[in-house]
């Protein structure tokens, strides 16, 4: 029993140490570009620039493979960043700036298919089955995916309402 505890501590003393010694000589150093521009993006996973998440997006704007305007939930602001980091000209005229807006449920209409619930990538509807859905705004990343698959159109993108942590002057116009 002693010579089993022993050897088992043996081997498990052994291959800790090897394995931290080839995490530390056998690190991969990554592109710091990537890492950069990552941080940048929203981190919502959502897919809407046709990426499997932020990640992969950071990757095809280091390789300059994307475009600077792939990100719909970073808008404008977002395409300003990339483009400053990336030393590009960023076209901004097919942008729409419709602002910081967020799905909402209306509850006369939803009759809980759960269609949305489904499709959302952060998951910021919640509701079950047969009853009445609701959108947690602070999760909500405007992907408007929900308002694609509802049979009954209850949901819908609106303009985030100003509060305290929302609003912000507007710009002077240049006379």
């Amino acid at each position: 029993m002693i010579a089993a505890l022993l050897s088992l501590t043996l081997l498990g003393l052994t291959l800790g140490f090897g394995l931290g010694f080839a995490a530390i000589r056998l690190k991969v150093e990554g592109n710091p570009l990537v890492t950069e521009l990552e941080a940048l993006l929203p981190g919502s996973q959502c897919g809407q620039c046709g990426f499997p998440g932020c990640a992969g997006a950071a990757q095809a704007l280091a390789d300059g493979s994307a475009p600077v305007t792939l990100c719909p939930p970073g808008g404008r602001p977002l395409v300003e960043a990339l483009a400053a980091k990336l030393g590009v000209e960023a076209d901004l005229s097919g942008m729409e700036d419709s602002g910081p807006q967020v799905a909402e449920v209306l509850e006369d209409l939803c009759i809980g298919c759960t269609k949305c619930y489904k499709v959302c990538p952060t998951d910021a509807i919640m509701g079950a089955a047969k009853q009445i859905h609701v959108v947690f705004r602070e999760a909500c990343t405007a992907c408007a995916k929900c308002v694609d698959v509802c049979p009954t159109e209850a949901t819908r993108m609106v303009a985030l309402p100003a509060t305290l942590q929302t609003w912000y002057w507007t710009r002077p116009e240049m006379a």
